[in-house]
């Protein structure tokens, strides 16, 4: 459907990816993964054609369309939220406007007047164009999506400039669901949802019709959506077949092997050049010296990716707390006429690991902030236990950094005791690589600042701990180095969070704010999810009538198209595209076999031109160069061949050819 053939691209003499090549099928569920600035959003971008390769093209049949969702930066304004999300709707829009307009017509027009019946037969053909087009549906998908994402049907009429920026991108992701493109390219979607709606957009991307490739530092939700991963890594990409899960252990696997290869690759090379440097200036060497040289120049040699320091973080030893940590006791909260929170009788004991979960508003981030003493409330009791030492990290703890310190003197003076010795390892599994660690705090971004500050909170003392959506601005690898920390804590934490596989592994309870109320859930999040499930289906057996209403409501829109005419004539459609594509979709499934088999017999053989060894028989290397290259020429012709093919597809399905 969509092919990305030797793309290469570098800013400021830095070459960020060099021929990279791969395709995307009609249902691809792809995870594109790779550390942070090796280049996922880059790509991401040159395949919806907003960035230009230096080299190398993005070849797609006319039919596709692609999608792109960024990872900030989105803001809707000057319409209402539905209004906003029905533009997605641009095609069915348009022909409603025609529709109105014959309308008019209609009512000013003589009905005995020719121009009368003229004007008849555009409208009832707009109407048969609105029936294609799924119009009568509309509603029900607009308020399906807006629904699955978060919003409330009374956000439906706000204007849309009155939502946050989380929200806004949650506009955008709505909107480009409902265009439904070809392939969609999602650049962390999950960054600014809740765990509902998390869990939504994860079925939801499950049976989507379509491809989808998807760059996210969520474990859980790769590995519950993605069928391949690809890996960017050193300026080049390595296909997984497999979740990210998956991809973890092969990578592993295959890295052993490239070392194996890398090391005798230098033991050649080393051997080769202590024979030049031997025989150098020998005579009856000369000829094989420069045998020795040349094979040198022409050797392609194996890069290695730097395996980054493991660490195993350990919070300082907590002073013992009191049974009890904190207490909240009938305690209001509210903003205004908004009441968050209304007679709220809650308390956390010592060792208690909680998730704070909830719909995004519900006041997560409020009940955070009242338990680490920092948000004022209305009436009411917050009470501090026996001996508890508490640390709070937020987004904003940020903006409380020293400016005119850097990054390594921020955490030095702090830290105490043996981790003093690791504090730039340290820093390097939170991201500040090399000279980073000497940035001015004044120069760094809002997320560099963020993960300073939680690396700051971590290595103070305390055996409570508050934190809000700490894992926001890390990448896979600080994420564990968090969580096994965390798993080994001897105290007691909340944690604001919706990621899954970060949270299910360190939690044992969950607590729910909703409804001016906080609920408390035993086990992990996983486990309240299934929990939330089963009290769904218990509701909808208890109140039957209700829960049949609720379905009748949403389904409305879907009944009026009932008409057993339409659906005859759509059935006998289907039939004859089906019989007229079907050589043509076994042609394209031929060639995307063939492609694979022509892809896998590339790896191989660039595999076996990185073994030194190869080079020490010239006849046999040069027939796999022979043979490399018109396997390479073949896989362009095969990749040529599959686009006009699916174009030809596209056509009969668009009605375009005939008999």
């Amino acid at each position: 459907m969509l092919s990305l053939l030797h793309a290469s691209i570098q800013f400021g003499g830095r070459i960020l990816f060099e021929d990279l090549s791969f395709m995307v099928g009609p249902h691809g569920r792809i995870g594109l993964v790779g550390s942070n600035g090796a280049g996922k959003s880059t790509l991401l971008k040159i395949i919806a054609g907003l960035v230009t390769p230096d080299t190398g093209e993005v070849l797609k049949a006319r039919y596709v369309t692609v999608g792109y969702l960024p990872q900030d930066g989105v803001t809707a304004q000057g319409r209402t939220l539905y209004d906003e999300v029905e533009s997605a709707f641009e095609d069915i829009l348009t022909v409603q406007d025609k529709l109105r307009e014959a309308q008019d017509n209609l009512s000013r027009l003589d009905p005995s007047a020719a121009e009368y019946m003229e004007t008849l037969d555009v409208f009832g053909e707009l109407q048969h164009q609105l029936e294609d087009l799924d119009a009568f549906r509309m509603k029900s998908k607009i308020e399906r999506v807006l629904l699955g994402l978060g919003f409330s049907m009374g956000d439906l009429e706000r204007r849309t400039e009155e939502f946050s920026g989380g929200w806004q991108m949650r506009i955008e992701l709505a909107k480009l669901l409902l265009k439904e493109p070809s392939i969609l390219l999602l650049d962390e979607p999950t960054n600014h949802l809740d765990i509902e709606s998390l869990q939504w957009l994860e079925e939801y991307l499950a049976s989507y019709n379509g491809a989808v490739i998807l760059v996210s530092h969520d474990r859980a939700f790769l590995d519950g959506l993605t069928k391949k991963t690809l890996a960017l890594s050193i300026g080049k990409i390595e296909e997984y077949v497999g979740n990210y899960s998956f991809y973890e252990k092969e990578r592993a696997f295959r890295r052993e092997l490239l070392l194996n290869v890398y090391n005798n690759q230098q033991q050649q090379i080393k051997q080769t050049r202590q024979f030049i440097e031997r025989f150098r200036y020998k005579a009856t060497k000369a000829r094989q010296v420069q045998s020795r040289i040349k094979q040198l120049e022409k050797m392609e040699l194996i890069e290695i990716e730097d395996q980054e320091e493991e660490i195993h973080f350990e919070f300082p030893s907590p002073p013992p707390s009191g049974r009890v940590v904190v207490e909240l006791k009938d305690l209001d909260k509210s903003y205004g006429d908004d009441m968050v929170f209304r007679g709220l009788t809650y308390s956390i004991e010592r060792r208690d690991h909680i998730a704070i979960v909830g719909v995004n508003g519900a006041g997560k981030s409020t009940l955070a902030r009242i338990l680490a003493g920092v948000e004022p409330f209305n009436i009411g009791e917050r009470v501090l236990g026996h001996n508890v030492v508490l640390s709070y990290f937020a987004q904003h703890q940020a903006e409380e950094l020293d400016l005119s310190k850097d990054v390594l003197q921020t955490v030095d003076d702090v830290a105490a005791g043996e981790i003093r010795t690791k504090l730039r390892t340290l820093l390097g599994s939170f991201l500040f690589h090399g000279d980073d660690v000497f940035k001015k705090v004044s120069v760094l971004s809002g997320g560099e600042k963020s993960r300073l500050a939680l690396v700051k909170m971590l290595l103070q003392p305390a055996n409570f701990l508050v934190m809000d959506e700490p894992t926001n601005h890390l990448d896979m690898r600080s994420k564990t180095v968090l969580q096994e920390a965390l798993h080994d804590y001897e105290g007691t934490y909340v944690i604001v969070s919706h990621d899954r596989a970060f949270l299910d592994p360190i939690v044992n309870k969950v607590a729910e704010v909703a409804h001016a109320g906080v609920k408390m859930y035993l086990g992990n999040v996983s486990d309240y999810l299934h929990r939330k499930k089963e009290e769904r289906e218990l509701e909808a057996a208890a109140h039957p009538a209700e829960a049949e209403a609720s379905r009748s409501s949403f389904n409305h829109a879907e009944r009026q198209l009932s008409d057993r005419e339409r659906k005859r004539t759509e059935a006998e459609r289907r039939q004859e595209i089906y019989r007229k594509t079907l050589p043509l979709r076994k042609k394209v499934e031929a060639l995307e076999k063939e492609i694979e088999g022509l892809e896998a017999g590339k790896s191989r053989l660039e595999a076996r031109m990185g073994d030194p060894a190869l080079y020490r028989d010239g006849d046999e290397a040069k027939a796999m160069l022979i043979e490399y290259e018109e396997v390479k020429e073949r896989l362009d012709e095969a990749y040529e061949e599959w686009l006009r093919t699916s174009e030809r597809i596209a056509d009969i399905q668009r009605g375009s050819l005939t008999e």
